[in-house]
């Protein structure tokens, strides 16, 4: 027998489907004119997007002033210019890649803050062990049982909705490891929910939600889980239809504009959502990288698009929201003999929010000169992953304890954030 409490308090869900996510009209119509709909309290909520296979920072975020990195990367050396597809001057250092034309404007608001030369303080390599490591938050320890945002629910100290902590991708990643619920979403539409219950209760795989709750006896309903059924209910399948962002919004045909575009659903219904998760892959540009053409450039312009329209959509929510990207580690300082770039260690990442202390290139990058780099080949990290997630995640979210976020760390976060 399931009951509503084993339901509500399963260690992680899981909902899959296939198709486009959407809204009920009556919601698109109420969001698009800037009205909430607010069943429950208002959230802050923050967004990741990891971008998986090693994103070329010193491409993506360019030192172009450095006179070392035209002559690490003859062919891939860019710099500033007025005319069409030279690089966007942030500081008088650093240039934004050309591809990131929507995120420019951000940057210039003060909304959008870039931190460079950060990374893991484990050297590894490996793509695989590199994420795994990032998104425990545990850099010395694959042991760890939890991911870093599963802790990050954990200390908010509030009851939530089943919807607090969601990722939309085919299955539930590192970071969202844990006993605290989170659920992987691949779609809004069409879906299917499959239930993992506390260990030892076995799985539990139910047709609808419906059937759960018919076999709930009515004792154990209370406000607190009426409401949380009732946001389940919202997204049943014969309501999430037709979804339309705001005016003149378009969100790119990619599986991460999908992604982000079902996020700014779950925020509009107001179910409860304070942590999302996306991700973007195709970052391992060993070959052909190219300039204003190529697969950087591709892959850059589909990740600054595709945030941008989140961005413009949730113009009513922006005060509640931050967006924070992370990639496992950098590209080699030194082109490869196929015009491309190899595993490095640290590259860059981006914050946007309206809080953010935005307009400005946080880094401790000394120079591209061979004695600087590491092993004389890889920008060194000089700025430790989690300084910049406990910079985002205590402020934003209202959470202090760094000693339960990120066990075996005791450096500093880094503020990014307007108190």
């Amino acid at each position: 027998m399931v009951n509503r409490r084993a339901f509500m308090k399963s260690g992680a869900m899981a909902l899959f489907a296939t198709g486009i996510g959407g809204l009920p009209s009556f919601i698109a119509e109420a969001a698009s004119s800037n009205k909430l709909w607010t069943p429950y309290k208002k959230n802050k909520v923050m967004v990741c997007i990891f971008q998986r296979g090693a994103m070329d920072g010193l491409m993506t975020v360019s030192p172009y002033s450095d006179p070392n990195l035209k002559t690490l990367r003859p062919s891939l050396y860019m710099s500033p210019s007025e005319k069409e597809g030279g690089l966007f001057d942030l500081d008088g250092k650093f240039g934004l890649h050309p591809s990131m034309a929507a995120l420019q404007p951000f940057f210039k608001e003060n909304r959008l803050a870039i931190v460079h030369g950060v990374g893991s303080p484990n050297n590894t390599r490996s793509h695989f062990d590199a994420q795994d490591y990032m998104e425990a938050g545990t850099p010395f320890n694959k042991g760890s049982s939890s991911g870093w945002l599963n802790r990050v629910a954990g200390l908010m100290g509030h009851d939530a909705t089943p919807f607090r902590s969601v990722s939309l991708t085919n299955a539930l990643p590192r970071s969202m490891y844990g006993d605290n619920e989170s659920l992987a979403i691949s779609n809004l539409q069409d879906f299917a929910i499959q239930m993992k219950s506390t260990p030892g209760a076995g799985n539990l795989v139910a047709k609808s939600f419906e059937e759960l709750y018919d076999q709930t006896s009515s004792d154990l309903l209370n406000k607190t889980g009426k409401e949380s059924f009732d946001a389940m209910k919202m997204l049943n399948v014969n309501n999430i239809k037709n979804y339309q962002p705001l005016k003149d919004v378009v969100y790119p045909n990619s599986p991460l504009g999908n992604s982000l575009k079902q996020i700014a659903i779950l925020i509009k219904m107001d179910v409860g959502l304070e942590i999302g998760f996306a991700e973007s892959g195709g970052w391992d540009t060993h070959v052909n990288q190219g300039t204003t053409n190529g697969a950087l450039a591709r892959n850059l312009k589909d990740f600054s698009d595709s945030i941008a329209a989140f961005w413009k959509d949730l113009a009513a929510y922006q005060d509640d929201i931050t967006v924070m990207t992370m990639t496992e580690f950098g590209r080699t300082a030194h082109q490869n003999g196929t015009g491309g770039t190899d595993h490095g260690r640290a590259s860059c990442l981006f914050v946007l929010g309206n809080d953010v202390k935005g307009g400005t290139v946080y880094q401790q990058i000394k120079s591209l000169a061979k004695e600087d780099l590491e092993d004389g080949r890889d920008l060194p990290v000089t700025t430790d992953f989690r300084s910049v997630f406990s910079g985002v995640a205590n402020p934003h979210l209202k959470i202090s304890n760094n000693k339960i976020l990120f066990p075996e760390w005791s450096g500093n976060s880094l503020n990014l954030l307007r108190s």
